[in-house]
């Protein structure tokens, strides 16, 4: 359906671009590990700060194959091996599912036949796990996968690689995602960016935008 007006005399927003973790689906290796620690959130605090760090992480997102960066890591911290493995081994289970509420505002935008994108930080083997799960990842239009293309977020080629596969108008873009780094980089670049911190607050955004009822 045609889109409306955002204010009298603006551009009509062309297109709405998801982050996915954080933000339509609960990944966090702690839904895992808390268990692996038996409740003890000091030492799996220190393990995913230390061992299995964020940065550890990004780096396949932005494709390093999980079979080099686990063996990488025991050869460095061989007294956690088990907990190492298992980040692969079990990465389903840092899966807690979809977050719900922001799942109903994308089904919102879909009804209302706003074209929608997704541009995640995210493995290319987990990725392909995950895939099927979601039903709501087929109402995309076009999925950008860092893992997939060897760029990770915030780096402005990821963006502008999403821009230019599906000839996206920046300015006519909304983007949300819940790094603010990312928010930051997506607005350097002329997107119309929304730090998501919660799915009522993003409804409420894009309702200012007349996107949503």
């Amino acid at each position: 359906m045609p889109l409306r007006e955002l204010v009298p005399g603006s551009v009509r927003t062309a297109a709405v671009v998801f982050d996915l973790g954080g933000v339509l689906i609960d990944w966090n290796p702690r839904h895992l590990y808390r268990s692996l620690f038996d409740g003890d959130d000091d030492a799996m605090e220190l393990f995913l700060t230390t061992v299995t760090t964020p940065e550890w992480n990004l780096e396949q997102d932005r494709g390093r194959p999980f079979a080099a960066a686990i063996e990488e890591l025991v050869e460095r911290h061989p007294h956690h091996e088990a907990m190492i493995r298992a980040y692969w081994g079990r990465w389903r289970e840092m899966i807690k599912g979809p977050i719900d509420e922001t799942v109903a505002v994308l089904a919102d935008l879909r009804d209302r036949g706003i074209p929608l994108y997704a541009l995640t930080n995210w493995s290319a083997e987990t990725f392909a796990l995950a895939r099927h799960q979601f039903e709501f990842l087929g109402w995309f239009d076009g999925i950008v996968v860092s893992g997939e293309e060897r760029i990770a977020k915030p780096d402005a080629a990821i963006f502008n690689l999403l821009i230019e596969r599906y000839r996206l108008a920046p300015d006519r873009t909304v983007y949300t995602d819940d790094s603010m780094a990312n928010i930051e980089q997506a607005r350097r670049l002329g997107l119309d960016a929304i730090h998501f911190s919660g799915a009522r607050e993003l409804r409420e955004d894009l309702r200012a935008r007349d996107l949503v009822d």
